[in-house]
């Protein structure tokens, strides 16, 4: 028996580019439900309403070839009813207290669930089984569902601890806010039907994934930035289970084997805030960890860099003003007029603009130039030492950022942005060092003065 294909890396792309179609700044929302869905998980949605959470899900449910969509908004009035399906009579007549499914959540593949922690407590009860086990109590007997993935939706986080259970039911918490004012024209612009066409992934090829993933490789470096991930999440009072902790392996291999790759690296850890955050404010400064710790992609500015070099060009300037002091009466002036061919046509001297310029700067002996030049060469050799390590880093994370398919792009364009910027700001430092040191070099000589070093720069270099 053949094994199905695992879908392509361009087929998923292509996939990703038809659910975004239309949907402005859902390009993290959007990808995450789909790979939720691969994965086997749940995504919750918190946000207010009108921020496309249902256009999501209706979406997501175009994906997936023979998986049923089912819709409802829950409230406190809600009947299981509503959900699970009507009772059978025939049944009933029978002494069986059985339900007709049919149309009903137990027999969807992708389910849309808004308002979802407003349901009471028999609904709720009977959602756990089905969503961690993906099977339903009908009767006296419990049936497998097809169910691939639940989208619930949210404008609130639960803060009733008996929601706790069913909350974490859900591995993702995505924030989904209003679009922003760079995006509010487009939006206004957006035609009503925003839909794309796109080629579904069949249930074969879902099964082969979820197969598949437990082959990939789990490395030491992973396991050593969830240890620090662990105690981060621990110190700043956020619980996470056992099980979110394996389930967000699953999604992380789901995610390098539809990628193609057979390890999982450091970069898969971008999906963690999303399962790790218990509430959307606690989202952001899990993603600065990432940012800070994994992609090294804070922005640097190297304040002693600076430091030194205004010190270098404030000095550089104080020594090209001071005039010079020698009172020899005229014999300076005339030794360099001849010097630079400054005579008329009847043979008298003439002092040109430059000469007199550089006869009333101060001149200043080799050792003083030789000092000011070694200070500046030991400033240069640790700039560039600390940039080497630097452009490392941004070449890394070119390469790494490169077949991605699940990272948004604008996480990654602005990850290599900043690094970029970096880079440009510590090069400019750089630049000015150089600039410096030709100051420096063009500072005039007086062969005939003592080698004096002058009083090295004061510069605030780290240790």
């Amino acid at each position: 028996m053949n094994t199905p294909a695992l879908p392509s890396v361009d087929r998923l792309q292509r996939l990703l580019a038809a659910l975004e179609h239309g949907l402005l700044e859902r390009a993290d929302a959007v990808r995450l439900c789909l790979l939720a869905a691969l994965a086997g998980e749940h995504v919750l949605l918190i946000g207010p309403p009108g921020t496309a959470k249902s256009a999501m899900a209706r979406r997501l449910h175009r994906a997936f070839d023979d998986a049923p969509y089912f819709e409802r908004l829950l409230t406190r009035f809600s009947t299981p009813e509503e959900l699970f399906g009507p009772l059978s009579l025939k049944a009933l007549e029978h002494d069986r207290y059985e339900r007709l499914t049919a149309g009903y959540l137990p027999t969807a593949g992708i389910a849309f669930l808004d308002e979802v922690f407003k349901a009471n407590s028999a609904i709720l009860n009977a959602l756990l089984t089905l969503l961690n086990e993906r099977e339903f109590d009908n009767g006296t007997g419990r049936t497998r569902t097809p169910l691939v993935s639940v989208i619930g939706a949210s404008n609130e986080v639960p803060a009733d601890e008996a929601l706790r259970a069913f909350y974490d039911r859900f591995l993702l918490r995505v924030p989904v806010a209003a679009v922003s004012d760079s995006a509010f024209e487009s939006l206004l612009r957006l035609p009503d039907d925003t839909a794309a066409p796109m080629q579904p992934l069949t249930r074969a090829e879902l099964q082969a994934l979820r197969a598949a993933r437990e082959r990939i490789a789990l490395p030491d470096e992973v396991l050593q930035q969830l240890r620090t991930l662990r105690a981060l999440v621990a110190e700043r009072g956020i619980a996470v289970s056992d099980r979110r902790w394996r389930q967000l392996i699953g999604l992380m291999r789901t995610a390098a084997l539809s990628e193609g790759r057979c390890a999982l690296d450091a970069w898969d850890l971008w999906l963690a805030p999303y399962a790790l955050a218990a509430e959307p404010a606690q989202v952001a400064p899990l993603q600065q960890w990432f940012v800070d710790q994994v992609a090294q992609a804070a922005p640097q500015d190297a304040p002693w860099l600076g430091r030194a070099v205004e010190a270098f060009e404030k000095q550089l300037e104080i020594e090209q003003s001071i005039e010079n002091d020698t009172d020899d009466g005229g014999a300076g002036k005339i030794a360099l007029a001849r010097s630079l061919g400054g005579t008329t046509e009847t043979g008298m001297l003439r002092m040109t603009s430059e000469a007199l310029e550089a006869f009333a700067r101060k001149r200043f002996s080799t050792g003083h130039v030789a000092a000011r030049l070694a200070q500046v060469d030991e400033v240069l050799q640790r700039a560039q030492g600390h940039l080497a390590p630097l452009r490392q880093q941004a070449e890394a994370t070119r390469r790494a950022l490169a077949g991605r398919v699940w990272l948004p792009s604008a996480l990654a364009v602005g990850w290599c942005a900043t690094q970029a910027a970096t880079l440009q700001r510590l090069d400019g430092f750089v630049q000015r060092l150089q600039a410096a040191r030709r100051g420096f070099a063009e500072l005039p000589l007086d062969s005939s003065a003592h080698d004096v070093e002058p009083q090295p720069v004061p510069l605030p270099l780290p240790a």
